[in-house]
């Protein structure tokens, strides 16, 4: 099997003219859907600052969510227990596929850094789907904790990507540790709960293992229509690890590393058995 390197997406065959008809009425369905919720997803999250338990946008979110995993031709599947207490969890990043998986798996946020909300289409999905953005900045340090705690203590369990990438989906990359130093700061290490989860897909057999992938120099709208138009059949599994607390070790790369190798068995256990019994 290949190593990722980022290398081009692969090119499939000319779409035929009923999955030119599934990509519209699936892209369509969603942008409905989508404009459909923005203004019952308004109205949850200002319910939200005056009863910030109730969830309302949770529920929101997680229609959306199901409608997207629609589009993408999946059914989900999820092994083990979310964490029920507010924390982080950090998965493996396939592409921008695993937002609606996650979302329909999970009741969860993400955290994206801060030039992601100006990213076309993709900056305001973020946005929409509740997600904290963060400066690489050390002055931003101690606001953006202050936010972390306040969002954790409202329950919210928020998602990242340590990877720092999108991958073709057929392994788990290194994680990045400098993405786990928030968890350690003094006000956190000793209340929070840090949540591994393993992402694997499994294409339609006749479709490529790495289908779901997203390379780096893929063009999203191009791709958004390949997976619209071709998917059917597939399934996203989420395995849920046990969660962890990052005072159980002595640092932030002993954490990642440990969060890398429960999100790489995971990954390495189900992706073998989903390709025995692939539909």
């Amino acid at each position: 099997m290949a190593t990722w390197d980022g290398a081009p997406s692969p090119e499939f065959p000319r779409k035929t003219f009923g999955q030119i008809l599934r990509s519209i009425w699936r892209i369509g369905w969603m942008l409905i859907v989508t404009f459909t919720l923005l203004p019952f997803y308004a109205l949850a999250r200002i319910l939200e600052r005056i009863l910030p338990r109730i969830g309302a946008s949770r529920a929101v979110i997680w229609a959306w969510a199901r409608t997207g995993v629609f589009m993408c031709g999946l059914r989900v599947r999820s092994i083990g227990t979310p964490m029920p207490m507010g924390g982080a969890r950090v998965a493996n990043h396939s592409s921008w596929a695993d937002i609606f998986v996650l979302l329909t798996a999970a009741q969860m946020y993400f955290v994206a850094k801060s030039e992601v909300r100006s990213w076309p289409f993709m900056g305001w999905l973020a946005a929409f789907t509740g997600t904290m953005f963060i400066e690489r900045k050390p002055q931003a340090a101690k606001r953006q904790e202050a936010q972390f705690l306040e969002r954790m203590h409202t329950g919210d369990r928020l998602g990242f990507f340590p990877e720092g990438t999108s991958s073709d989906g057929l392994r788990v990359l290194p994680f990045k540790s400098t993405l786990f130093a928030a968890f350690m700061a003094p006000a956190m290490r000793e209340e929070m709960w840090v949540q591994p989860m393993s992402v694997i897909y499994a294409p339609r057999a006749d479709l490529r293992r790495d289908f779901y992938g997203w390379w780096g120099s893929a063009e999203f709208g191009a791709h958004l229509i390949d997976v619209a138009a071709r998917a059917t059949n597939g399934v996203a599994t989420v395995v849920f690890h046990p969660p962890v607390r990052p005072c159980d070790f002595p640092d932030r790369k002993a954490l990642a590393r440990h969060c890398e190798a429960e999100v790489a068995k995971g990954h390495r256990e189900f992706a073998t058995q989903d390709q025995a019994t692939a539909p």
